[in-house]
């Protein structure tokens, strides 16, 4: 399987590029946030899953794994409500997480019960950072889907 488009390709476009650019700036700041890094991993796969982007996958379980997520919490994302192994925090998260990308499945978007949940364990800026990364995982999950992103051979910290 080859991209559509090659993401240097995109890059170096002065309109998408400058786009993707700012678009990977988001991210890099997001992850200076207070939301504990292997939530914010555990949401970036859990959004990566449902949105079938095998590229931001093959990424973001690598990294979890290199920074010490255990196989067994990483191959339980998908089944995290059955799963023993999230705290109530994580699982708020993962919730927040799939309600925010599963917004056209739900007709009012996310459940006010969904978000005092998120509420009882996060605070207001770590609210609105949870919030903006599940927004920037969802915008990197439709490029690389959108453009057929071949995943498997990420290597952790290729991208920085």
């Amino acid at each position: 399987m080859s991209a559509r488009l090659n993401t240097m390709d995109i890059l170096g476009s002065p309109v998408a590029g400058k786009a993707l650019k700012h678009l990977i700036a988001a991210g890099k700041e997001l992850a200076g946030s207070t939301v504990p890094a292997a939530t914010q991993e555990l949401v970036k796969i859990r959004a990566s899953q449902i949105n079938g982007c095998a590229g931001c996958l093959d990424m973001h379980t690598k990294e979890a794994a290199a920074a010490g997520e255990t196989a067994v919490r990483l191959s339980l994302v998908a089944a995290w409500r059955e799963a023993t192994v999230f705290t109530d925090a994580e699982r708020a998260a993962l919730e927040l997480a799939e309600q925010g990308t599963r917004l056209a499945d739900a007709a009012g978007g996310v459940p006010d019960e969904v978000w005092a949940n998120a509420a009882k364990h996060y605070d207001e800026e770590q609210l609105a950072a949870l919030v903006a990364l599940i927004a920037v995982i969802n915008a990197f999950n439709r490029l690389n889907v959108i453009i057929q992103q071949p995943a498997g051979d990420y290597r952790v910290g290729q991208l920085g």
